[in-house]
């Protein structure tokens, strides 16, 4: 149980950078905020995959930095090209493009970003994982557990609300391109058109329950009216 904490801990602090690294990546590059990744919250998930896949598969390579590094390429290529292939077939958008680099692979994976995640693999089994798992022993398992279980909740919650909405989202762009400002803006519309009450609740991130809160509004709404007198009475 231990480790399976960690691991999940590792999961949420990488997908937390890595959402930070495509953050600043955008503000260098248009000089503006994009939320990057599919979610709705901080949290960019294949940096977070990509880093358990390379914990727990390529440690035991830690005496060959090489291989690591090689292996660390092969890994993240894969997985890269799979999420950008399968995600563009269920929501009919791209969520990055590297048409534009050379040494590109149908635009979903490239020489350049494959080479800083062979370095980044590097950094993260010599220097980052032992950094924050020595934190982590630090601290007690009961704080850890209590932690990880509340970032699961609000994490698939957020998949829940953020599936429902992109699903819904016509792209009017060429799918030959990043499509994320535009589904960035789009989201952003559908959220603020809400009401208050759901706009409160969507910062809050219990919006799994905003039909229910409806429900019972309506629901205290007409006994409210119930126990009015009837208007007509009142006329005569």
């Amino acid at each position: 149980m231990k480790e399976v904490v960690n691991y999940i801990l590792l999961f949420f602090i990488y997908s937390f950078l890595g959402w930070i690294m495509e953050v600043i990546q955008g503000l260098i590059l248009n000089k503006k905020f994009v939320n990057r990744g599919f979610l709705i919250g901080p949290c960019c998930s294949i940096y977070g995959y990509g880093v358990l896949l390379i914990t727990l598969c390529l440690s035991h390579l830690k005496p060959y930095p090489i291989s690591l590094f090689v292996l660390c390429i092969a890994v993240c290529g894969i997985l890269e090209y799979l999420t950008s292939y399968f995600m563009e077939k269920i929501f009919k958008a791209r969520w990055w493009d590297y048409s534009k680099d050379k040494f590109n692979i149908n635009g979903r994976v490239c020489l350049r970003t494959l080479s800083a995640f062979g370095l980044l693999g590097l950094l993260i089994i010599y220097v980052l994982n032992p950094f924050f798992l020595g934190l982590m022993e630090k601290m007690s398992q009961g704080l850890l557990l209590g932690v990880t279980v509340v970032l699961l909740v609000i994490y698939f919650v957020d998949n829940i609300i953020s599936f429902n909405v992109v699903k819904n989202i016509k792209i009017t762009t060429n799918l030959v391109r990043d499509n994320t400002e535009e589904i960035t803006e789009k989201v952003k519309e559908i959220l603020l058109k809400q009401s208050m009450l759901t706009r409160r609740l969507i910062k809050a991130f219990p919006n799994i329950k905003i039909i229910d809160v409806r429900k019972k509004i309506k629901e205290e709404v007409e006994k409210i009216k119930s126990k009015l007198p009837n208007l007509e009475e009142l006329k005569k």
